[in-house]
């Protein structure tokens, strides 16, 4: 049976958002299909370093490629592939950052390097240990890069494209109620709204709006698009002080 669990992170934006989180099974099942990726891209490596270079420079470029396969191609794609390798990607899995944004770099490497360790070194033991009795089914890596690998939620979200408002729609808005902890909270959430999944995205920008919404004045047209609400709210603010510093 899949061991799995639900995790409700409190975003950045003020808002809570339940993660299905993936199992000992999904992971092991996404990481023994990346391992036959990397092992066939490997073998073909060798056939090749084989046939054409010996010596000193045949044993850098093996050794540079099983560095490339173990760890660079897990960043590369989480970093650039919304937290998912091809492995998590056939699975349903991703990698998120512990409070639902996407993974960055230093993050995934953090993570990726530990694999190393607790992984094929140690047989996998600590790794799943810890994600068995962590409340978020974290391994030793996640623990140390602050993320947590969910489910992909259901498809069939909704689409989210920019507009161009008819400026007689926007001429009552008044955004003066609106804090600029809360303004924050907005350019937040459009920063790092492409790395959470449809279901997530809306759920998110709905409850921006629906806190924020009756605070403007004459918003009525943007009743049923959220996001929409949440950007031209951005546009009409007052610029964000030279000194934040949004989370990606």
């Amino acid at each position: 049976m899949e061991y799995e669990d639900t995790t409700t992170i409190a975003t950045p934006e003020g808002v809570d958002l339940e993660l299905r989180l993936a199992g000992v099974g999904s992971r092991f099942s996404a990481s023994l299909l990346d391992y036959l990726i990397k092992f066939a891209a490997l073998g073909a490596l060798a056939l090749l370093v084989e046939l054409t270079l010996g010596g000193l420079a045949a044993t850098v470029v093996l050794s540079v490629g099983v560095f490339l396969a173990l760890v660079v191609y897990d960043i590369v794609f989480e970093v650039r592939a919304a937290g998912a390798t091809p492995g998590k990607r056939a699975v349903g899995v991703r990698v998120l950052l512990d409070d639902g944004g996407p993974v960055g770099v230093r993050a995934s490497t953090v993570r990726n390097l530990l694999r190393l360790i607790e992984g094929l070194t140690l047989l996998y033991i600590p790794a799943v240990t810890s994600i068995l009795l962590t409340r978020r089914n974290q391994r030793l890596g996640d623990l140390a890069g602050g993320t947590v690998v969910a489910r992909h939620a259901p498809a069939g979200g909704p689409t989210f494209n920019r507009y161009d408002p008819n400026p007689e729609q926007l001429a009552d808005w008044d955004v003066s109620s609106v804090t600029p902890e809360e303004l924050a909270a907005v350019r937040s959430f459009l920063t790092r709204r492409h790395g959470f999944e449809p279901a997530a995205r809306n759920r998110l920008a709905r409850s921006l709006a629906d806190r924020l919404g009756p605070r403007v004045p004459g918003t009525n047209t943007w009743i049923g698009q959220p996001e929409r609400f949440l950007e031209e709210l951005e546009r009409r603010s007052p610029p964000a002080p030279e000194t934040a510093v949004l989370r990606s």
